[in-house]
């Protein structure tokens, strides 16, 4: 499920943004706008929602 401010990498390959990691913005009619920021550049684009997925931030607890 995607939500604003969740992290979402693009994942069809046919796309110029392949493989880009970015950051949920908006949700609407079953698209999804993703903020793309790098350096000196941020771009919204959007996508559709298959052609997304979730980007898992938080870290593991290493086992003792």
């Amino acid at each position: 499920m995607f939500l604003p401010g969740s992290a979402v990498r693009v994942t069809n390959v046919n796309d110029t943004y392949y493989g880009f990691q970015g950051l949920v913005q908006r949700i609407t009619d079953g698209k999804v706008a993703v903020l793309f920021e790098g350096g000196n550049w941020d771009k919204l684009v959007t996508f559709r929602m298959s052609e997304l997925e979730i980007v898992e931030t938080a870290k593991k607890k290493a086992a003792k």
